[in-house]
């Protein structure tokens, strides 16, 4: 059985480029889609954030206004309340050991931008997972944590990989426009990642090696089982 551990942002608030602040977390579809097809296919799923802090949901990852219809949302909330007792206990980001899992995952909503993009215990966690060959799987927004990774000379530890991430069109289109902190996929590009986009909100999923990346909400599913099948075929 694989252990996958899923670590999600504690963040609830971002700061947006105009000063103000926008309240976040994790998007419902990227943990509850994700999660269940890591769970149905036999994978023990821990939770990890900073400090252990229990992560929030965000509110426009169950709404309409997120582009999210109500039966999706009723069905996210349903997962979501049954697996509430592990997102209420996750393990302390700077308390894992590597070596306890066979993957790391990391979900999106804007919340990663907030602390994981910068986070020097994720860093040092996923150097230490692409030195040692375990996968990276990231989706979305969640692929901004990636950039918490760094090499001595402070180069962008994933420079030269192939990934995906949510594009800057689909933040122009369906996210925070010019008013968000960065465009990830610009910031990954500029970082010397080679970033591989589908057409707005498709499913995309980028397999590079160990690493796995998926484009957007839509791409969980997708993410999910691409993750298995690298860990499949290890």
């Amino acid at each position: 059985m694989s252990k996958i551990l899923m670590i999600v942002s504690a963040a609830d608030q971002l700061v947006l480029a105009d000063g103000s602040t926008h309240p976040t977390g994790f998007w419902a579809e990227e943990v509850a889609a994700s999660h269940k097809v890591l769970r149905a296919a036999g994978a023990q799923v821990d939770f990890a954030t900073p400090g252990a802090v229990r992560p929030t949901v965000d509110a426009l990852s169950l709404d309409a206004r997120g582009g999210v219809s109500e039966t999706d949302a009723e069905e996210f909330r349903a997962y979501l309340d049954g697996i509430a007792d592990e997102l209420a206990a996750p393990l302390s980001l700077a308390d894992v050991r590597l070596s306890d899992y066979d993957a790391l995952y990391l979900p999106g909503g804007h919340a990663p931008m907030a602390d994981l993009a910068e986070d020097p215990a994720l860093g040092r966690l996923l150097n230490e997972a692409d030195a040692e060959g375990t996968v990276v799987a990231a989706l979305c927004h969640g692929v901004a944590a990636l950039l918490s990774a760094t090499a001595p000379d402070g180069t962008f530890t994933f420079a030269g990989r192939a990934l995906t991430a949510f594009a800057d069109e689909e933040e122009r289109q369906g996210g925070l426009g010019d008013n968000t902190p960065f465009f990830l996929e610009s910031v990954l590009r500029e970082r010397g990642a080679v970033v591989e986009t589908g057409a707005p909100w498709s499913s995309t999923v980028v397999v590079d090696g160990n690493l796995v990346t998926g484009q957007n909400p839509q791409s969980s599913t997708a993410t999910a089982e691409a993750t298995l099948k690298t860990l499949a075929a290890r």
